[in-house]
Order: structure tokens, then C-alpha cells, then sequence
């Protein structure tokens, strides 16, 4: 896998595809999209193993994925944990302002960084 966090976008889709097929054999189910992939990082971050959770808990799981992954990079700093065992971030400095595609190719970007760093790719 490329480690440059300037990915071309072709090298970037190379990337996820290798990490949507190493997640398929890891978890025995292939991610449908870049939010199945967050909701693993969540619970991976909660630690909780599997469960059922609430329609708010899937989005406060997905939070806790995007602040975790662009923690790597400063933009978000670890807090701690709150009463309830959830982890609790803040904002460090702006996210960048960009359209949804550009969006998505900075957190694919950040998501493959995610794994590489925790060495589970």
C-alpha cells in the first residue's frame, strides 16, 4: 500500500479496494461503503465488541471513527472516556471545506493511514 497521504486518485482507490478485501477476510463481510468501514473503526475504538446499537448510537460510533482516524493527523485530541465508557474528542483545528467527493477521498485517505499506523493492514 502507497503510505503518502497525497494519493492520487488512482492509487487511492487501489488502496481501498486492498483494504475493503483485507477487512472481507478479517471480518468475514465485505464493507458496503466508506461508512461501513467508520462503523468498524468505532467499534474497534469503543471496545465493546458486537452488539446491538440505536440508530443514535451508529452515528455517535461513526463520530467517534472520523475523530479517532483524523486524530492521527492533529485534528482531533483524544479527551478521554465519559461516564458511560464512550470516548470523547475535540477539535484540534478546521477540517478542510471541500465537496462530498473530496470529502470522501480525504477520509479514505485518513482511514487507510488509520490502519496502516495500528499496523492491521
Amino acid at each position: 500500500m502507497n503510505t503518502s497521504h497525497e494519493l492520487t486518485a488512482n492509487s487511492l482507490d487501489e488502496n481501498w479496494e486492498d483494504l475493503i478485501g483485507h477487512l472481507e477476510k478479517f471480518v468475514g463481510k465485505r464493507p458496503a461503503d466508506l461508512n461501513g468501514v467508520l462503523f468498524l473503526i468505532g467499534m474497534q475504538e469503543l471496545g465493546r465488541g458486537p452488539k446491538r446499537f440505536s440508530k443514535e448510537q451508529k452515528q455517535d460510533l461513526l463520530h467517534i471513527a472520523i475523530c479517532s482516524v483524523l486524530s492521527l493527523q492533529g485534528y482531533y485530541q483524544f479527551d478521554g472516556f465519559d461516564l458511560d465508557g464512550w470516548p470523547q474528542y475535540s477539535l484540534q483545528k478546521p477540517l478542510p471545506l471541500n465537496d462530498l467527493l473530496a470529502q470522501e477521498a480525504f477520509l479514505k485517505e485518513h482511514v487507510i493511514s488509520y490502519f496502516q499506523h495500528h499496523q492491521l493492514i
